[in-house]
């Protein structure tokens, strides 16, 4: 009974430690990004407005009084130019991997703010963790993802990068978790192996059959 029962066990570890090679496989999460669309600011026109008719006395005193000075609404351009970077990410999207690489990389020189250095690296890791991508690397997206946590600058990122960064993240935490399920198969298994060689002794030694033996 009890060989019977360590049997089944066996069966019962092997089913899970393929199981468990299979999540790895499964950990594959999708990113759609595109262009993002210029935002047209409408300037306000300017109307007119009719005068009503005054005395000569009030349009000499109106016309002596200074304009007021409007305060300029308009919007600074961001600091990075990231045509690269939008170009990078539409070629990921159509399975062009080392021409999106090649776009995050060109990025990433052209542009010499700390950002845009971050951004680039980080749509790069995220292409090693692709499993159609031919950089295909977890150990290197594992570890680029944890070297760019340490320096993530401040500003604001591109959406698309933005998605980049919560897919590594939850890559990262499922791989960890799949790496605690690996280890105790292994442990398991030890532990089975182990048991079923007492097992084998014990037998020998006290009904005298050999290894092997009914």
């Amino acid at each position: 009974m009890k060989i019977a029962k360590l049997s089944r066990l066996w069966n019962s570890l092997a089913v899970c430690s393929r199981a468990v090679r299979s999540v790895r496989q499964l950990v594959v999460l999708l990113v759609t990004a595109s262009a993002l669309s210029a935002c047209v600011a409408q300037a306000p026109q300017d109307t007119l407005e009719e005068t009503p008719t005054r005395a000569p006395e009030e349009v000499e005193l109106t016309l002596n009084l200074p304009a007021e000075k409007q305060e300029c609404a308009c919007l600074e351009p961001p600091a990075e130019d990231r045509t690269f970077l939008e170009r990078g990410i539409v070629r990921l999207t159509a399975g062009d991997y080392i021409e999106a690489v090649q776009a995050f990389k060109r990025y990433r020189r052209l542009e010499q703010t700390r950002l845009a250095q971050w951004e680039a690296d980080l749509a790069i890791a995220y292409v090693s963790m692709l499993p159609r991508s031919p950089f295909y690397d977890v150990e290197a997206a594992r570890d680029s993802y944890t070297a760019l946590q340490s320096r993530e600058p401040r500003g604001d990122k591109y959406y698309g990068v933005v998605l980049m960064q919560q897919a590594l993240e939850s890559f990262v935490l499922l791989d960890r978790h799949v790496n605690d399920l690996e280890n105790r198969t292994s442990m398991l298994e030890d532990d089975l192996e182990k048991r079923e060689q007492a097992l084998k002794r014990l037998r020998e030694l006290t009904l005298g059959q050999p290894e092997g033996g009914l």
